[in-house]
């Protein structure tokens, strides 16, 4: 470990504790506030932000780490740096010469992001690694495949994946193919993939058949192109560094790094017309090509990488979740939510036992109707949104709650409720609203109580005012005894 992380730049080693802190992950000496109490007696963890510590000291809780899978996880982190090295060594040698496809490839992997989500575990059994070529004419290729792809989720609590599409830039189908996982499965979400046990009959493509595929395709240099990718990427179990995101290309005006449009959104914003029309299944090739038409419109300078703040609010297609303990990955808890989604974990500054994610759908449609399937007991969080906890029993042993939250505000829960047509349904409508009724009059019951406690605080502030002034006086008597001793 010491060899591999001894020249690397300070602020990759912070991305790399940061990281470490995120995922739980503990050396010899323990998580990093762990580390810190031995390593540091002096300050232990009252100087516990990575990017404050200095070079000695991350490299020292990293040189904690001898387990072949965290040595593994850390140099591809390394790894994926050096990819942004690389890019950005190419576009210093011959600035002029950038083509408009590899500035894409170069913000892609300069995205904040990048080192997170493209970190793929892909020293594991299964996986297919495309190593860059280092020829010019490789590295210099402006050829573009779109993909998209749709998972099942099998009984051992895993994704597979089920289908790939594939087109090239001027929308030819490259790959269109139904894939078998060979594995029990627990769910085909047949009206988010379309998949349902029929269509697997026969169907002989494998997991390893589509990575030859894909292999050919991304031969000599050829850049892959999908939004939120690297899900894609890790259905596939296949890792390659010429890639652009279409959800970190584009990007909101002055919003935060880690908010990513939805494709939906994107094609309503940038191409001006409906992914898909309300109620329609998604498609899988609909979303290939929909990812392609963004890059080529964006490489023929038609339209530019802002979102206007008048379709911003138009992205509402996911879920909050938030309270997840920081030893649950999002691969674990993401059985814990229905529907087909990824997921988009919001990075915070803070130090905390919980961390929040995105769970981002096709549409709101798709969003709300995992709300309502959710098991859990149903409340509004602090600005108003309906919220369910759930609680959770993982494979692993770990047990917990985590709490998942609308993007909408008060009146979602009637327009639900609204839609519902059984009997059954109607009365879950009035048991909702008895629940309103009900926090409305602990609401009431609250302010009764908070006006009573006012009225309690303005008493003691007087009381406390009136003893101020007897200290004072008695403070004056013992200063004029005191000089009247000293005469």
């Amino acid at each position: 470990m010491d060899e591999m992380i001894s020249s690397a730049k300070k602020e990759v080693l912070v991305e790399m504790v940061k990281l470490a802190q995120k995922r739980g992950m503990s050396g010899s000496k323990g998580q990093w506030k762990e580390f810190l109490k031995v390593h540091d007696k002096k300050l232990g963890t009252s100087l516990s932000d990575p990017s404050r510590r200095t070079v000695d000291s991350l490299l020292a809780f990293l040189n904690t780490f001898t387990q072949e899978e965290d040595f593994m996880f850390f140099k591809k982190v390394l790894q994926c740096h050096s990819n942004r090295d690389e890019v950005e060594q190419i576009k210093k040698i011959s600035p002029d010469n950038e083509t408009a496809e590899q500035k894409l490839v170069r913000l892609t992997l300069e995205h904040p992001l990048y080192p997170i989500d493209y970190s793929f575990p892909s020293h594991e059994e299964e996986w297919l690694i495309i190593k860059p070529s280092k020829k010019s004419k490789a590295i210099k290729s402006t050829e573009i495949v779109a993909i998209d792809c749709e998972m099942v989720l099998c009984e051992d609590g895993t994704e597979a994946l089920v289908k790939v599409c594939a087109v090239d830039r001027n929308l030819k189908v490259k790959l269109d193919e139904v894939v078998n996982p060979n594995k029990a499965i627990a769910d085909y979400r047949t009206m988010i993939t379309g998949i349902s046990a029929k269509d697997l009959d026969g169907v002989t493509r494998s997991l390893k058949d589509v990575q030859k595929s894909m292999k050919k395709l991304l031969s000599h240099g050829t850049i892959l192109v999908g939004h939120s990718l690297n899900n894609d990427l890790q259905a596939m179990k296949l890792d390659h560094t010429r890639v652009i995101d279409t959800s970190y290309v584009f990007k909101y005006a002055n919003g935060p790094v880690n908010k990513r449009p939805s494709l939906s959104l994107l094609c309503k914003a940038m191409l001006g017309y409906e992914l898909r029309e309300k109620g329609n299944p998604h498609n899988c090739l609909d979303d290939a090509c929909a990812a392609m038409k963004l890059v080529l419109a964006r490489v023929e300078g038609q339209v530019d990488d802002i979102i206007s703040e008048e379709v911003k609010e138009l992205d509402m297609g996911k879920l909050l979740v938030h309270r997840i303990p920081v030893n649950v990955f999002s691969k674990d808890w993401q059985s814990v939510i229905p529907g087909d989604f990824t997921i988009e974990v919001k990075v915070s500054k803070k130090v905390s036992p919980t961390y929040s994610a995105f769970a981002i759908f096709k549409n709101q449609q798709e969003a709300n109707e995992a709300f309502e399937k959710l098991e859990g007991e149903l409340g509004k969080d602090s600005r108003g949104r309906p919220q369910k906890i759930v609680k959770f029993d993982l494979d692993s042993g770990i047990s917990g709650t985590l709490c998942v939250c609308t993007n909408v505000l008060d009146d979602f829960v009637g327009q639900i409720t609204s839609k519902k047509r059984s009997n059954e349904d109607e009365d879950t409508s009035v048991m909702l609203k008895k629940l309103k009724t009900d926090q409305t009059n602990e609401q009431l019951d609250d302010s009764a109580r908070c006006g009573t406690h006012l009225k309690e605080i303005e008493r003691l502030k007087q009381e406390l005012s009136q003893r101020e002034k007897e200290i004072s006086s008695l403070n004056k008597i013992i200063a004029a005894l005191a000089r009247k001793q000293g005469l």
